[in-house]
């Protein structure tokens, strides 16, 4: 307690009391005395006075000008964001009518059963039938490993997320077990389709999605389901949960529907001729 009152009561040095003593006999400090020092105090003053007057008056003269600018660029965006949705809007139905006009000359090519096998084969037809249902999702606290982790090579950081190497290795293992058609959060995919990483998103044919990645693969449920459990695909994605705890979950489904695709180009054609003609 000494120590305090000795510090609040000699708060200011003994030495700086003393020379700020010494100014003040000498008549050093406080203002000035004379009358050229006071005047030009005095215009110092108003020199200081007059430049925060002359800012802030072009600042009140620039205001609307900026906000002006500022609500030009706010309604040149909003019409630029409108024109694109019009365009992106255009393109899906345009998109439609193609998947649409496909699915028809498919189902009129006179192939059959083989026209209907190739056009769920292709992604062009709507399948639906029994398969199985595969829900991989995000560890629920992802951590990001420590060094010489083997999965942060692919660039992601946190080794709790689910990687397009991941999802390629989930669909290759379906096909690989017998499925017929796969589609991934609705997107169907095709001989064609590419998964991809952007970032930390997945693509799947350009096209962004977010975990969970609900998988429905079209065929033999239980025996699909069976046989992919015990491929390599199967045996992976079951040491990403235990080591990453990655979520994953696995059921057969009695009704499936996946949509065609949203796209299908024919690369080469081939017109069907009758046996027989010349």
């Amino acid at each position: 307690m000494s120590l305090l009152t000795n510090v609040m009561d000699h708060s200011l040095d003994d030495g700086y009391a003393e020379a700020a003593a010494r100014k003040t006999a000498a008549g050093a400090g406080g203002l000035p005395r004379t009358l050229s020092a006071k005047l030009g105090l005095a215009v110092g003053l108003v020199l200081a006075a007059l430049v925060v007057t002359v800012g802030a008056a072009q600042a009140r003269v620039a205001a609307p000008v900026v906000a002006k600018e500022r609500q030009e660029l706010i309604d040149r965006i909003d019409r630029e964001t409108e024109a694109a949705d019009k365009l992106e809007g255009s393109v899906d139905k345009l998109r439609d009518d193609v998947g649409a006009r496909q699915r028809e000359a498919l189902s009129q090519s006179g192939g059959g059963d083989q026209s209907e096998l190739l056009g769920i084969l292709s992604g062009a037809a709507e399948v639906r039938g029994p398969g199985v249902k595969l829900v991989v999702n995000d560890a629920k606290e992802a951590t990001t490993g420590g060094d010489g982790d083997p999965r942060e090579t692919s660039g992601f950081t946190d080794t709790g997320r689910v990687r397009d190497r991941d999802m390629q290795r989930v669909v290759n293992g379906l096909w690989e077990s017998g499925a017929e058609a796969i589609s991934i959060n609705g997107q169907r995919l095709t001989a064609l389709s590419a998964i991809r990483a952007a970032g930390d998103a997945i693509l799947v044919d350009n096209k962004p999605l977010v975990p969970p990645y609900t998988v429905l693969a079209v065929g033999d449920g239980k025996r699909l389901s069976t046989r992919f459990q015990n491929s390599a695909d199967g045996l992976y994605l079951n040491a990403l949960q235990e080591n990453f705890g990655i979520r994953t979950s696995i059921s057969t489904e009695g009704d499936l529907r996946l949509p065609a695709a949203p796209s299908v180009i024919v690369r080469t054609a081939q017109p069907i001729t009758e046996k027989g003609t010349s």
